[in-house]
């Protein structure tokens, strides 16, 4: 696929070192095989390492060159265990607890990883909920500085290539908020067309907020969150074209956005969808990628300080082993702002 190969060659002189925490999953060590085949990220695997080599030997998979740390034998857990205790001191977290959590949710250990500088970042979710992969993120690591809103994309890969960036489309929020407020909704269009511009690199992007309404053709509450977002957007004075509330049809077949929002730079030609909530986002993507045997990567979180990036447990050896460059270039991006900022 060419999108995924060329994110891969761009990421791979940075060698970023991307944590696999659930070890107990086949397909986890065959993605995990495939990067290191690959050469784009070095790989670190969390848990018994005799146990993960046997596991290894048993599905025939080379884990050459793939690093294995066990949490309880971490030279750095007792340093682990005061910093989360101190973050989350509040909810009355102690170093006994936190010895506990990170010796036990192999999630929230390769998040520490990340935090210590260990790792560049985490892929998580084949085998664990994106609720516990969402949490493990928001607890050790926490949001960017300034950010209020954590939320997820993702990156749709079509066969149709009208559609889109060349059949490709970014997504959000289909995994973290279930009904966005106006200002989360614009944060998360801001949010996912920084995704479309780093990951996709789409130079033009193009939001639709969508809805079951196309200026004003429809009316309710949701529609009205919609129009706000919009008009939150206009204050912003943001760089990107977007145009809402505008109905699906409307907002990615050019004759259909013509008749329904005529003189609209987006209408049409949409290659970033956000959906007002996430029952229509996570249904959306779904029926998509079923039907149009599309690729979908993700839910790709966003707004945190460091990567965590989810995984659609229903995820290939393929898709984890994609989401894993998308997780290279976010920690290239991460290095670049820490640096701006230094």
């Amino acid at each position: 696929m060419r999108f995924t190969d060329d994110l891969k060659s761009r990421v791979a002189k940075a060698q970023k070192k991307i944590v696999l925490p659930e070890t107990d999953s086949r397909r986890v060590l065959k993605a995990a095989e495939r990067v290191l085949a690959e050469g784009f990220a070095k790989i670190v695997l969390v848990g018994n390492e005799e146990q993960i080599l046997k596991d290894a030997e048993k599905f025939q998979i080379r884990l050459d060159g793939a690093e294995i740390v066990d949490p309880s034998t971490y030279a750095r857990l007792d340093e682990l265990c005061r910093y989360f205790a101190k973050k989350r001191e509040k909810k009355g977290m102690t170093v006994e607890k936190a010895r506990e959590i990170m010796t036990n949710n192999y999630t929230m250990f390769a998040c520490g990883l990340v935090v210590l500088g260990d790792a560049d970042g985490v892929v998580s979710g084949a085998a664990t909920t994106s609720a516990d992969v969402i949490r493990a993120g928001l607890q050790v690591v926490g949001p960017k500085p300034g950010n209020k809103t954590v939320s997820s994309a993702f990156i749709l890969i079509t066969n149709t290539p009208q559609y889109g960036d060349n059949g490709i489309l970014v997504l959000g929020d289909c995994g973290v908020i279930p009904d966005p407020t106006s200002e989360q909704l614009a944060d998360i269009a801001v949010m996912c067309v920084d995704r479309a511009r780093r990951t996709v690199q789409i130079t033009d992007p193009k939001v639709a907020m969508l809805s079951y309404s196309t200026k004003g053709s429809g009316s309710g509450g949701s529609v009205d969150i919609v129009r706000e977002a919009v008009e939150i957007l206009k204050s912003r004075h943001v760089d990107f074209d977007f145009d809402g509330e505008i109905q699906a049809d409307a907002a990615i077949v050019p004759a259909v956005g013509e008749h329904k929002a005529p003189g609209s730079k987006v209408a049409g030609h949409a290659n970033v969808l956000v959906f007002p909530t996430l029952d229509a986002a996570n249904i959306g993507y779904k029926l998509v990628q079923r039907f149009a045997n599309a690729t979908a990567l993700g839910p790709l979180v966003q707004g945190l300080a460091k990567p965590v990036l989810d995984l659609s447990r229903g995820c290939s050896t393929e898709d984890i082993a994609d989401v894993v460059a998308v997780c290279c270039s976010d920690a290239i991006a991460v290095d670049k702002e820490t640096a701006t900022n230094a």
